[in-house]
């Protein structure tokens, strides 16, 4: 048995109409489907799945506002940061290049969840 490419990642927020505003509007990402709890957002590898979670239900709260481990491939991640930030997308600071090479920055979603824009060491000089 193999398993495939990874199909989806999934992001909690406590309001679907902000995360479609963020990803959609201010991010870009194209919105392929979409109901009441869920948006899902193609992003050329694999989809980028917002969904509603209960921010009033303990568990499902635990959920949102998190650093998901999601990371956007940037080409040039300092041209990329400066252009969201002026759209007011919030970033937790200045991109920094990391001990192998390659440059991160993290954003924050209006659910607080922290995304990462990665500069890969091939394209980081």
């Amino acid at each position: 048995m193999t398993l495939g490419p990874i199909a989806a990642v999934r992001v909690f927020v406590s309001d679907v109409a902000a995360a479609r505003g963020f990803y959609r509007d201010m991010l870009g990402l194209e919105e392929s489907y979409a109901d009441d709890g869920v948006l899902v957002f193609r992003t050329g590898s694999a989809d980028l799945v917002v969904e509603a979670a209960d921010p009033d239900d303990a568990e499902e709260a635990a959920m949102i506002g998190r650093f998901v481990g999601v990371s956007f491939a940037v080409t040039d991640v300092r041209a990329v940061h400066a252009a969201l930030a002026a759209k007011g997308v919030p970033f937790d600071g200045a991109p920094e290049v990391q001990p192998w090479g390659g440059v991160l920055a993290h954003l924050r979603d209006p659910a607080g969840n922290v995304l990462t824009l990665v500069q890969l060491p091939d394209d980081a000089a």
